[in-house]
């Protein structure tokens, strides 16, 4: 619009008797609302021309300059302070999960995640695939520190690298190590040769999908109605019964007692599976005489309002 104005406004004052250039030049100086000075004398013809030019080429102009001003107002600017916001917002978590990828694995996890109550924040390098997530996210390079810290590493209570490749997980897994030592970290490995690797570089627990999914499926064939059970328990949200894990802190009040003089079971109404020392030992279906100990974890089945009790006689008296 403004290049058919300008051919306008020129061509009009080379018909007055102008030189291109000069036609040019007024023609410029007019619609920009400049006006230094008229070349020559005008006439009624020129003068009139001129008015007619100013109403459409000033009002072209304005027009054209408020829709710049748009498109950067509403585009660059709304991105920025919307990425301003999610910052703030990623900076205010405490305890939360990065998962690194989002693809079907990195989205399953997340999804999980975000079912049983935990926040998370998502890194990819994708802009368009995490435009429009339900969860906080960063773009950029996971396996780069600067990245890291945007998800708010220093304040993670874990970090999933679910990258397509396995030496990208790698190289997050020891950049995650690097920045936050204690940080528990969960990698992806597509090779058997990469697990180890993984683990070398920092992971707690290494998993590969597809080993996962092949079991999985045997066991559907091998044990239906335990597979199906177990499926159901950790993975869909038809029935309303769960497996959680609780930790027994020092000053705990079932501390040093046995399951029996605790009462988890009718206190509560949770069933526990299994309890995990700390030193990792595992003690399943464990009998009435077993010792709960400081820093062991419980490992039960049962509904939410079960789990509520077991957590209430869990939780020290203030």
């Amino acid at each position: 619009m403004v290049a058919v104005v300008t051919v306008f406004g020129t061509a009009g004052y080379v018909g007055f008797g102008f030189t291109p250039l000069d036609a040019l030049y007024q023609t410029i100086t007019t619609i920009t609302t400049v006006g230094f000075r008229e070349l020559t004398e005008f006439g009624t013809g020129e003068k009139i021309f001129t008015i007619i030019l100013i109403v459409i080429g000033v009002s072209t102009v304005l027009y054209t300059f408020t829709l710049v001003v748009q498109l950067v107002v509403e585009g660059q600017l709304s991105e920025f302070v919307g990425r301003r916001r999610m910052d703030r917002q990623i900076n205010q978590l405490r305890n939360h999960t990065i998962v690194c990828g989002w693809g079907r694995v990195g989205a399953a996890v997340a999804h999980d995640l975000h079912i049983e109550g935990h926040d998370v924040v998502v890194v990819d390098e994708n802009a368009e695939r995490v435009r429009d997530l339900p969860f906080p996210t960063v773009v950029g390079d996971a396996t780069r520190d600067e990245t890291l810290r945007a998800a708010g590493i220093e304040h993670a209570r874990a970090l999933i690298a679910a990258l397509e490749g396995d030496a990208a997980n790698l190289f997050v897994t020891l950049s995650g190590r690097d920045l936050r030592p204690d940080l528990f970290i969960v990698a992806r490995a597509r090779a058997d040769e990469s697990v180890s690797k993984l683990k070398h570089a920092g992971a707690n627990r290494v998993v590969n999908p597809q080993e996962l999914g092949a079991g999985r499926m045997a066991s559907f064939v091998s044990s239906p109605h335990v597979a199906e059970f177990l499926d159901v328990v950790m993975h869909e949200r038809s029935i309303e019964f769960r497996m959680r894990e609780f930790d027994i802190p020092s000053d705990s009040p079932i501390a040093g007692r046995t399951l029996h003089d605790a009462k988890v079971r009718e206190a509560s109404g949770a069933l526990v599976l299994a309890l995990r020392s700390s030193d990792g030992v595992f003690t399943t279906n464990p009998t009435d005489d077993t010792m709960l100990r400081p820093r062991d974890v419980i490992i039960a089945i049962g509904t939410i309002e079960d789990f509520a009790r077991l957590a209430q006689s869990i939780r020290p008296i203030a």
